[in-house]
């Protein structure tokens, strides 16, 4: 690959991300530009802003971008239509943040006349192959500088010196061995690594940062109502609001209960298995609640057939093939399954537990008249049901006549 010329490089403000700035200038000798996502990771981002001028980067040439709403209104959203978990238990929080940060990546880069983009994923987790996948789909010519697959900065110790020969601050606490690293977004935290990379020991309790304890939740359950239209939620409590506003007080409200923490050994794509603690608490509350205006909204094929295709749906984002087209044809089958996914759920949060105990809609497909115990006013002849079991029973009825037979 030739040098490039420009680089827009995903920026944190951290340790590493300014490592790698000062090193795309000194490696290549390029002009560097910074994108840095408010993705509601909860952190000051104008520190970004500052350490990047410290480093040599033109004010023009630093992007600072809210893209909160986005994030939860074009990704996390139609995931959720999805009822997407990953290996049955993770909500993807990491991996759907990695399509919408490279899309800005490769859309900045057009803007700005760069010709190369970098990310400092490393070289063993699957975040490089998302952020690649995703930059190569959206332009299939744009150059992807991954300094950790090239440098030689391979020990913590080098890169401190690598920082302090650059004059880059180093935070006090930096200069040890962190205890674990985090990402964090609206709709979720992820913590792996040292103190939790063995999968035989109970993870401490400092690692959880947006949950209380379940044990020392409140003793009082909480009720919330969330409304949906086409499968999206719109109003929490009767009160519209936007993607992120609902997300936020739902993390809020989870985080208060306890509810959305889950310690999984999880199969990376690039092979190995990896140990993460994972804070889902207003994501969890979503699923619960989508599941729940869907039980009387959605019919059972369609339901059934949503249930099947999920399992390869939420392996598609977790590998970092977002903008694929099967991904794209997933999609659009679960979003014509939501047409009449409306209404609102009940939802109960106690000591870490989020439960549906109501849902009503309009569109709802339950029919009470059919299901009673009482007399059902000829709404259901029951002696039909014998016929549809004689005919169900056939090919099993055949099969026990041909293994008696064979004396099986």
């Amino acid at each position: 690959m030739s040098a490039p010329k420009k680089v827009v490089l995903a920026y944190s403000g951290g340790l590493d991300t300014s490592i790698i700035l000062k090193w795309l200038q000194t490696e290549y000798g390029c002009e560097v530009v910074t994108f840095t996502a408010d993705l509601g990771q909860g952190e000051e981002l104008e520190p970004a802003r500052k350490k990047a001028e410290l480093l040599g980067i033109k004010p023009e040439n630093i992007h600072i971008e809210d893209v909160r709403e986005e994030f939860v209104r074009d990704f996390v959203f139609p995931m959720m239509r999805a009822n997407a978990l990953y290996e049955g238990l993770y909500l993807l929080g990491t991996s759907i943040a990695r399509p919408l940060i490279s899309k800005r990546l490769v859309e900045i880069a057009a803007e700005t006349g760069a010709d190369a983009v970098a990310h400092g994923a490393t070289g063993k987790g699957n975040d490089q192959v998302r952020f690649e996948l995703s930059a190569y789909a959206l332009n299939p010519d744009i150059k992807v500088i991954a300094p950790w697959r090239e440098w030689d900065l391979t020990s913590r110790t080098k890169l401190l010196e690598f920082a302090e020969a650059h004059q880059i601050p180093i935070a006090r606490d930096k200069r040890g061995e962190a205890p674990f690293s985090v990402d964090a977004n609206l709709l979720h935290t992820s913590s792996e690594g040292k103190v939790l990379e063995d999968p035989g020991q109970e993870a401490p309790d400092y690692v959880y940062q947006r949950t209380v304890h379940p044990e020392d939740a409140p003793d009082t359950p909480e009720m919330v109502e969330i409304s949906f239209e086409r499968g999206d939620a719109v109003a929490i409590d009767g009160q519209a609001m936007s993607p992120a506003e609902i997300l936020t007080k739902l993390n809020e409200l989870g985080g208060k209960h306890g509810v959305g923490r889950l310690d999984l050994v999880e199969n990376r794509f690039v092979g190995m298995k990896s140990r993460g603690i994972y804070e889902t608490p207003g994501g969890t509350i979503l699923l619960e609640a989508h599941r729940g205006i869907e039980q009387i909204t959605l019919d059972s094929g369609a339901g059934h057939l949503k249930d099947a295709l999920m399992p390869r749906y939420a392996e598609l984002i977790y590998n970092g093939f977002w903008f694929s087209p099967e991904r794209e044809m997933l999609q659009a089958a679960i979003d014509r399954s939501q047409e009449h996914v409306t209404g609102t759920v009940r939802v109960k949060l106690y000591k870490g537990a989020a439960r549906t105990v109501a849902r009503w809609s309009e569109m709802s497909l339950y029919s009470e008249a059919h299901v009673t115990f009482e007399d059902d006013a000829g709404a259901y002849d029951q002696k039909d049901a014998a016929g549809f079991i004689r005919l169900n029973a056939l090919r099993l009825k055949l099969i026990a006549a041909r293994n008696r037979r064979l004396g099986g």
